[in-house]
Parts: C-alpha cells; sequence; structure tokens
C-alpha cells in the first residue's frame, strides 16, 4: 500500500496525545493496570480511564470508560480498586468543600463499578490489610472540623466558615505554597488504618507529623515510613517510623541527624533498605545512596560508596502526565530508574549492593513495575511518544501503539548530536532539530532552548514544542550545560555560580551550532525555556 502524505505536526496535535501512566501488575503477575490520560480541552482538564494488560498475550483493553479514573490498587487478581467522584451529588458536596474519598470496586473480566467503601479524608495512597482494613495516607489540617458525626446544622456552619476562609489565607508555617499543589500552610500526610467492617478509622499518627511513602513488609505486619514532625518552619531532614500493624505503634527508628530519608523497603523483618543522603557535600540537589538498615537498632549501612547518579528519570518532555512509583520491590531486589547523561534507565540493586542495569536504550522510562522478574515499562523511545514495553534480557518489546498515528501522519525532526569538551569537566551535548522541509542554502531562524532545573536533562525524546518550532520553518537547538543532571554531583553543583558557567557553556553552543549551520539567519536568533 502507498504510504500515507505526512503532515506538518500541528500545535494542538498535543490535545490527541495519550499519556500513560501508573502501571502495576497484579499479585501474580498475569496482568497489569494502566492509566491512559488525554488532554479534555473544554473542561481544561484530562480524561483518565484504566487499562488492563495480559502479560501473556501482550494485549491490552480498556476497563473504565467514565474519563476520572486516575488512582487504583489490586485488592486481588480479578479485582481492582479505584478512587472517583461519580455521583453529581458527591461532586457538589466535594464543591462545598467536603473532604472524602470514595473507592469503586471493578472485576478486570467485565461487570460494572460497584462503590466499595467511602472514607471522610482525601486520601493520597491506600494500601490493603488484612480482614477488610486498609493502610492509608491522607491530607489533615488541623484548621478543618472532623465533618462526620455534626448534625446538618454543625456541618452546614462549618462548611460556610470553609466557604468564607476561601478569601484569605492564614499563613503561619514555612513553606506556605507549592507549585501545582497551592497553600500547604498546617497540611500534613497522616497516616490512618480505615476499618471497612465497621466504617471505622483511626489516626496513627499525630496532627504535625508528616509522613511521606509508606511501605509494608511481606505478610502485612508491619509498615514504615520517612516522615517528620515540625511546627513553624520545615526542616530538610527526616527520620524512619516503624508501625505495628498489630498493635497500631508507631516507633521512632532512627536518631534526629542531617540525613534525609527517601524511601524505605523491607528486605526482611529485620532489614531494611533505604535511600537517602545526608546532603552534606552538594546540599539540597546532593544524589541518594542505598544503605542497609537494622530494623532492630537502627544501624545504617553505606551499599553504595561509589555510585554518582539521581534516582529518578531528570529527562525533560513536554508529552507526558502522570508518574509512576520511583522503587518497585521485587523478590530480593529494589527496582529505580538512573539518569546517565540525557537518558533514563532502569536497574536494579541487591542487598548486597551490587547494582545491574535492566533496560538497555536511550530515551526515558516513565513508569515500570516487576513482578516474579518480569519487567513492564512505560517509555519514550526515539521520537515516539509513551507505549508500555516487556523487558526480556535487556530486549524491549512494543506491547501498545497508542501514539503510533504521531510517527505514521506527522512529520518529525530528527536531533542532530553536537558536542565540545568543557576544562577538565568533560562534555556539553547538546542537539539541533533542522526545520521540516529543509533546504540547504536557504536562511531561517533559530531559538535556543535551555532547560529548567537546572538539574534535569534535555534528550532525544519527543518534546512537542521543539518538534512544532521546527515543523514552523525554525531551527532549534538545546544542550546540557554545567548544572544539568546525568554526570554526577560535580558536574551538577552549581550552586553560588549560578547564571554563569552555565551561560557560558550556552553561548559556546549557540556559537558552534551557528558555526556549523550557516543556514541559520544570525539576525533571528530567539531563547526560550524552562523555569530556571
Amino acid at each position: 500500500e502507498g504510504m500515507k502524505q505526512l503532515e506538518k505536526l500541528r500545535l494542538d496535535d498535543f490535545t490527541k496525545y495519550k499519556f500513560l501512566s501508573g502501571l502495576e501488575h497484579n499479585p501474580s503477575g498475569t496482568h497489569a493496570c494502566f492509566v491512559v490520560h488525554e488532554a479534555n480541552l473544554e473542561e481544561n482538564d484530562y480524561t483518565s480511564n484504566l487499562w488492563i494488560l495480559e502479560v501473556s498475550t501482550g494485549s491490552s483493553y480498556q476497563l473504565t470508560a467514565l474519563g476520572k479514573e486516575r488512582s487504583f490498587i489490586w485488592l486481588s487478581d480479578q479485582e481492582i480498586l479505584f478512587a472517583a467522584t461519580r455521583s453529581a451529588k458527591d461532586q457538589e458536596r466535594q464543591k462545598k468543600g467536603e473532604q472524602f474519598t470514595v473507592y469503586y470496586k471493578i472485576n478486570i473480566h467485565g461487570g460494572e463499578a460497584v462503590e466499595a467503601f467511602r472514607v471522610p479524608l482525601r486520601v493520597r495512597q491506600l494500601k490493603p490489610l488484612p480482614d477488610q482494613t486498609f493502610l492509608l495516607t491522607a491530607t489533615y489540617n488541623p484548621k478543618y472540623k472532623d465533618l462526620t458525626g455534626l448534625d446538618d446544622e454543625e456541618k452546614a456552619k462549618e462548611l460556610k466558615q470553609r466557604e468564607e476562609g476561601k478569601d484569605y489565607e492564614v499563613l503561619e508555617e514555612i513553606p506556605y505554597w507549592s507549585n501545582g499543589g497551592g497553600f500547604t500552610s498546617g497540611n500534613r500526610t497522616r497516616l490512618y488504618i480505615y476499618d471497612n467492617r465497621d466504617q471505622s478509622l483511626q489516626a496513627l499518627t499525630s496532627e504535625t507529623m508528616d509522613v511521606e511513602g509508606v511501605e509494608l513488609n511481606q505478610n502485612k505486619t508491619k509498615a514504615v515510613f520517612p516522615g517528620s514532625d515540625y511546627t513553624g518552619m520545615m526542616p530538610l531532614r527526616n527520620s524512619l517510623y516503624l508501625v505495628d500493624l498489630e498493635s497500631r505503634a508507631v516507633s521512632k527508628l532512627t536518631p534526629d541527624e542531617e540525613f534525609s530519608y527517601w524511601s524505605a523497603h523491607f528486605i526482611s523483618d529485620e532489614l531494611l533498605m533505604v535511600r537517602g543522603s545526608a546532603r552534606q557535600r552538594y546540599g539540597l540537589n546532593e544524589n541518594p545512596h542505598f544503605y542497609s538498615l537494622s530494623t532492630q537498632d537502627g544501624t545504617k549501612t553505606l551499599l553504595t560508596p561509589d555510585f554518582d547518579l539521581s534516582m529518578y528519570s531528570s529527562v525533560g518532555s513536554d508529552s507526558r502526565y502522570g508518574g509512576g512509583k520511583g522503587v518497585v520491590q521485587d523478590g530480593e531486589f529494589l527496582y529505580f530508574v538512573t539518569t546517565e547523561r540525557e537518558s533514563s534507565y532502569l536497574n536494579r540493586i541487591n542487598p548486597q549492593g551490587q547494582i545491574e542495569k535492566v533496560s538497555q536504550k536511550p530515551g526515558s522510562i516513565d513508569s515500570f513495575s516487576v513482578k516474579h522478574g518480569q519487567v513492564l515499562v512505560v517509555a519514550l523511545r526515539d521520537l515516539s511518544l509513551q507505549e508500555v514495553y516487556s523487558l526480556h534480557d535487556g530486549e524491549e518489546t512494543k506491547l501498545t501503539s497508542f501514539n503510533r498515528w504521531v510517527n505514521e501522519e506527522r512529520t518529525l525532526s530528527q536531533p542532530e548530536a553536537l558536542s565540545f569538551p568543557i576544562d577538565a569537566d568533560g562534555t556539553c551535548e547538546g542537539w539541533i532539530l533542522k526545520p521540516v522541509g529543509y533546504t540547504p542554502g536557504q536562511k531561517y531562524p533559530a531559538i535556543l532552548n535551555i532547560h529548567g532545573g537546572p538539574k534535569t536533562v534535555f534528550g532525544t525524546v519527543l518534546f512537542h514544542e521543539m518538534q512544532y518550532w521546527a515543523n514552523e520553518g525554525y531551527f532549534v537547538f538545546f544542550c546540557n550545560p554545567r548544572g544539568s543532571d546525568g554526570k554526577g554531583n560535580e558536574f551538577a553543583d552549581i550552586r553560588g555560580k549560578y547564571g554563569t558557567i552555565d551561560y557560558d557553556d550556552l553561548m559556546r553552543f549557540t556559537d558552534l551550532v551557528l558555526e556549523k549551520y550557516p543556514e541559520i539567519d544570525q539576525a533571528r536568533v530567539g531563547v526560550t525555556g524552562g523555569s530556571y
């Protein structure tokens, strides 16, 4: 058949892109669930639905269709629990300031979703325990009165106060604001146990304790979390806390010290593997290390003395939405993502601290799940948008084709690499996108794009706005100056030098590009970029 005539990438094509997130296997590894998001221009929001992947065949099908299903957990091999506000009455109540989360249960082999239970809190994380009980974290603020147990009159009075309070904020804490999170003063993430048998809710932590990611041991009798108990000003350090789920007692496992714990995972009931950083040499952005930690006495042992990479994907793209877990445990291994130069990769570490790379291809790993050694990832590869891939012995198999139409129907510009040496610090890598329809000898305007962070990286994955500019007749060029991620702490650390050595790298790169591509009209070079 004749090839389809390629058309220029359009500005609003991103409203048709599918963004994938939250990939997770069921307990036995026969199926996986993930979320598919798509922009909804009319609502200025995203529609999100759950999809199921059959691992043995690699085929997937849509499970939910109401457009608001973003977070889920597996209750069993066949059943999924997801949070959604489906009834108009519930939506109205939430608009008026009531805080609650409704959970629905659905079978992956069909049938309608039915309401399972509701929790009178804004739930953040939910983990099933035995006997219809759940361990959960939720947003808590002492300025909001608990509405459960109030009669209609008291409830109306409290909601009226909340409504009136929307016009101003009383700020008594630092930090008091977060990008995308609004005002946070007084907010804490609190740990609770919810019992569905009598709909009871028990808080396990205090009003001032802020709880980060909670992990359970194998038989769900214990939990561990990094947290900090504070008022007034949030500390830059935290401690680890152990929860005995049978007695529901919380105890502090590590002393107050200059250390920041990122996450903790049970290797056995006696042993944890933790990620964290003392931030002594490189400040807030210092790359973390892995440690083993005894649950008996809290002693820490450094497992990765020579490791110097960030443990997340820093690869920039404007074509993703939603994320996934940062660390996944499977058997004795912890799986995690690193950024190396301009790509991110999946790795695993064993309890002895040996690290091996699981994925080999350049690009970006945006979400992943591992069960019984079976690896699934959501990744950006070459100039393809996100798809689900399975990984086996370093080989990748593409399982979905949500965004194939972009490569089949639109013109895209292939990045051309250009790097140069910087002092003794190694090299600065950069890329150029030629204008689509480029004709040698013709003159073109150009755009220098600078990434945010500054500890992030540009890569060779699809970046919608840059591809759009190239389709509109611009040269587009971008690089990873000093201060960028992917090359260790020393390269990334430009505290006290912001806008100096990195500026020099950007200007040197610009001069090189202008020299190498004489078709660029030097009188028409613009600059734009990310937040930094």
